[in-house]
């Protein structure tokens, strides 16, 4: 008998787990590219398979509310009661006394958190859920609850009605002309863009823009003393937003403070990408960046080594090269940095911070559609998912005072700075979101590799100054100090009160504002061992930093000029590449 023969051309049956899996990537990136219904879809499935949880779930959603219900009456009878819920301490929506004095609006705004506590409190604890499933449903749910609120509303806000009474109206005439302005604009704006320009009064530090390429210029500032130390300072800043962060103003600039101190100052200035650089790479940024910022100082000063900061994303970049430079160089005294300095840096993005609610295969494959078009991701689009992690502060606070209480956006350089945006190319950025948020390749040893050389942070051997911040959501402090696990040098971490921006923009000023902790890691710390030795100062960290860097910066030498015959100026500072829109 003869056999079948075997048909090799015939389509190939996935199981059905592939299959259904197919199915829900091709829902999720058609319907749902955010994750937003997904995890809220499993939680409330996830309550409904565990009776005795959602029960006890009702129990105690129960009692939240008959203590809500006796504080109403003893409210409305006249009677003293104590809020049996307190606004978390830096929600500052209800501040004013009418949320309290009015029993009304008080048991208006009790309603409110009792149902926002209960909710997120419920999602949080969603039991046979993922802690990341969990996370992202919740915030999804507080984002609509904080849309929600009731001081978004003209008539759930009793200091927008008492304003627009008082006023006769012009406070609501005055909003509405906000909002307009804010439609043209196509933003809710923080401040005025009108008042403020870069070269004018903001980026104002003296120098001159000594090297240039297609991807970055680099400035080197005026010294502001006679002497300085041999080895210069070579700060690599984020592309995700403009280099002037650092150098606001002469009270705030980073970049004065260390012309104050003796030490030249070079910084990188990144161009803002174009459809025509859709296809540069994350390597190009380490190589044609980072590597030519490096060499331009050495070369301008004529040292062997400078000393390197690296800033958010810029600090993933510089430890990205430090590990590409120990591997081609071999020899540390080749490497052309002698030590480094980090400013709230990721290498390790297992837990990147709220961020990671838009950091799925999901989300990432439908970015990576939308930027395929353009070459680029907008600017805008980035700056819109960083103010949503924060949006009561960051868009309703903005809406309320400009459109309910008709005040104007107060003058302010670090909001001016958060709105002047930068595009991202698309392959260095699909690259980013793919290699380190979503396989976090940079801390497996040789997973990666760039410049012809496999990336092991393990090979870093200089030393590292390594700064966190404590409040800050875009780099968490717990993962910053994990550069500490990774790289075996000597390293010194400092944790800064505030946030992302404000505990690093951070100059000594007396009396002081802020405080940090600081101490030596050891590799193999935890964040709460080294947290229970680190010692806490008032000030800024600024001084430490300077303590720490100045008996490994060299001797003193006579100052370089902002410019030379090998390296002319190509433009005065802040150069042109920072102007661009």
């Amino acid at each position: 008998m003869s056999r079948q023969k075997e048909n090799h051309n015939a389509p190939v049956v996935a199981s059905p787990a592939a299959t259904w899996k197919a199915v829900h990537d091709v829902t999720e990136a058609g319907i749902d590219p955010l994750g937003i219904a997904a995890p809220l879809s499993h939680a409330q499935v996830a309550w409904m398979m565990h009776p005795q949880e959602l029960a006890e779930l009702g129990a105690k959603f129960s009692g939240d509310l008959m203590a809500f219900t006796w504080h109403a009456w003893n409210r409305a009878l006249g009677l003293p009661s104590e809020d049996p819920i307190q606004p978390h301490a830096d929600d500052t929506r209800f501040a004013d006394p009418a949320w309290k004095d009015s029993a009304t609006w008080d048991i208006v705004k009790e309603w409110y958190l009792l149902l926002t506590r209960n909710v997120q409190d419920a999602l949080y604890d969603t039991p046979a859920l993922s802690g990341k499933e969990r996370r992202r449903a919740a915030f999804w749910w507080r984002k609509w609850l904080n849309a929600m609120a009731p001081t978004n509303f003209l008539l759930t806000n009793p200091v927008a009605m008492a304003k627009a009474a008082e006023t006769n109206g012009e406070s609501l005439v005055r909003g509405m002309h906000n909002f307009l302005e804010d439609l043209r604009a196509g933003n809710v704006r923080m401040t005025r863009p009108e008042d403020f320009t870069v070269g004018r009064n903001l980026a104002t530090t003296p120098g001159a823009v000594v090297f240039r390429n297609r991807l970055l210029e680099v400035i080197h500032y005026a010294p502001t003393t006679p002497q300085v130390q041999a080895m210069p300072i070579v700060i690599v800043t984020p592309w995700i937003n403009k280099f002037y962060i650092l150098d606001l103003n002469p009270k705030k600039s980073l970049v004065k403070y260390l012309l104050d101190q003796g030490f030249p100052v070079f910084i990188t200035s990144w161009k803002n990408p174009t459809p025509e650089m859709r296809d540069v790479t994350f390597e190009d940024y380490i190589l044609e960046g980072v590597n030519e910022a490096i060499e331009a100082a050495r070369g301008f000063c004529g040292v062997k080594q400078v000393h390197a900061v690296g800033y958010c994303i810029g600090g993933t970049a510089l430890s990205t090269w430090m590990a590409w430079a120990n591997r081609k160089y071999g020899d540390v005294d080749k490497v052309p940095v002698a030590h480094w300095t980090l400013l709230t840096t990721l290498v390790d993005f297992s837990r990147p911070g709220d961020i990671e609610v838009f950091i799925d295969e999901g989300s990432v494959r439908w970015l990576t559609q939308a930027m395929q078009g353009k070459g680029f991701l907008d600017g805008k689009e980035m700056a819109a998912a960083f103010r949503l992690l924060r949006s009561n502060s960051l868009i309703w606070q903005y809406v309320v005072h400009g459109y309910l209480y008709g005040e104007a956006p107060p003058p302010f350089d670090v909001l001016y700075w958060n709105m002047d945006t930068t595009r991202m190319p698309f392959a260095m950025h699909e690259w980013y979101l793919r290699e380190l948020y979503l396989h976090n390749n940079l801390i497996r040893g040789d997973a990666l590799t760039l410049g012809g050389q496999p990336i092991d942070l393990g090979r870093i051997r200089q030393p590292l100054y390594a700064v966190s911040a404590e409040d800050d959501h875009i780099a968490p402090w717990q993962q910053c100090f994990r550069i500490c696990t990774h790289v075996p040098a000597e390293k010194r971490f400092v944790r800064s009160s505030s946030g992302h921006i404000l505990g690093i923009v951070n100059p000594p000023v007396t009396p002081p504002k802020r405080s940090y902790h600081v101490g030596v890691a050891h590799r193999r710390d935890r964040f709460e061992q080294w947290q229970s030795r680190a010692e806490e100062h008032p000030g800024s960290w600024w001084e430490d930093w300077m303590a720490w860097l100045k008996p490994q910066a060299g001797e003193r030498v006579d100052a370089y000029p902002a410019a030379t015959k090998r390296y002319p100026k190509l433009a005065e500072a802040p150069g042109t590449y920072v102007l661009e829109s």
